[in-house]
């Protein structure tokens, strides 16, 4: 029998996450007669040391994975399960995205601590969120909101909003309904007001390019039209060069049946301050194809200048 080694972070939300996708392939070796062991080993990664910084001072995408990754190139690690908005667009030599399985809800949910909607929040309520693209949207539909930074696990930050530190805080739906916690949710934010990161409620298992084993295992895992839909939204991504410094918000819907059914993807980039939103629609069979005129759109309309104002 070989012993799977999985690398995850600490978080309550990764180990979770972690455990359940371990969980399914125990199923599939059951049912397939397939002879294997898996062993977690947690790995601390540089985003969970800095807790006392908003995301977007910190180095953006990669916060969350490259440690992780780095024990996967060393060989002390086989595969790793991470949200797939935490992963950068660009991976390793080496590695590779070998599943991406069904899509949790990708929407963001307000957590209100007298259970008031987004509209409903009196003006100048504090709203928590550790995310440049949240704070602008909100601030868009919100002007009056005061949107201040939270940092944290999701446990962590839900006990800052019980403390009185704020009158709500906004989080991603799938990590609250993936820990069992969805009753928590005061309302969905409608994408059309929020849109969600790229590849948000989706998972990515990432494993090394030339495991042929482990790449096997996993491909039964993946969903074809989530990873559709994820890629055009990487595309996206990719061609904006975007990350945590900057508000960028995507999401995309795969059709299913035969080969060449549409990928729809609805983008926005914004000021940090809300004050300037751009978005875009593109429909493709292709979703690179989707992602690629997403994004033309968006720069043709002034997007690289936010882009370049926000990192500066």
């Amino acid at each position: 029998m070989r012993t799977i080694i999985v690398g995850s972070r600490q978080s309550a939300l990764a180990m979770t996450q972690t455990g359940q996708t371990i969980e399914r392939l125990r199923a599939i070796c059951k049912e397939a007669g397939l002879d294997y062991g898996f062993e977690v080993k947690p790995i601390v990664t540089r985003g969970d040391r800095i807790l006392d910084v908003t995301l977007s001072k910190v180095g953006g995408k990669g916060l969350f994975v490259k440690e992780i990754e780095q024990a996967l190139m060393d060989g002390e690690i086989d595969f790793a399960v991470h949200s797939m908005k935490d992963m950068p667009f660009e991976l390793p030599e080496g590695l590779a995205i070998g599943a991406v399985p069904p899509r949790e809800d990708p929407r963001d949910a307000l957590i209100s601590r007298h259970g008031c909607s987004l509209a409903d929040l009196p003006g100048g309520a504090r709203v928590g969120t550790s995310s440049l693209r949240r704070g602008a949207q909100l601030a868009a539909v919100r002007p009056d909101l005061r949107i201040e930074s939270l940092r944290g696990n999701i446990d962590t930050r839900l006990k800052k909003l019980e403390a009185g530190g704020f009158d709500a805080i906004v989080l991603a739906a799938a990590g609250l309904r993936r820990m069992g916690w969805g009753d928590r949710i005061t309302a969905l934010l409608d994408p059309r007001e929020c849109l969600p990161a790229v590849g948000q409620g989706a998972l990515a298992i990432e494993c090394r390019e030339n495991d042929a084993a482990v790449r096997g295992l996993l491909a039964r895992l993946n969903d074809p039209r989530t990873e559709r839909a994820v890629r055009a939204e990487r595309r996206l991504l990719g061609l904006l060069n975007g990350g945590c410094q900057v508000p960028i918000g995507a999401y995309a819907e795969a059709e299913s049946g035969a080969e060449g059914a549409k990928v729809r993807l609805t983008a926005m980039v914004a000021s940090p301050d809300g004050k300037t939103l751009l978005r875009s629609e593109a429909v493709a069979a292709d979703p690179l194809e989707a992602g690629s005129r997403a994004a033309e759109q968006l720069l043709a309309q002034g997007a690289d200048r936010i882009l370049d104002e926000a990192r500066e």
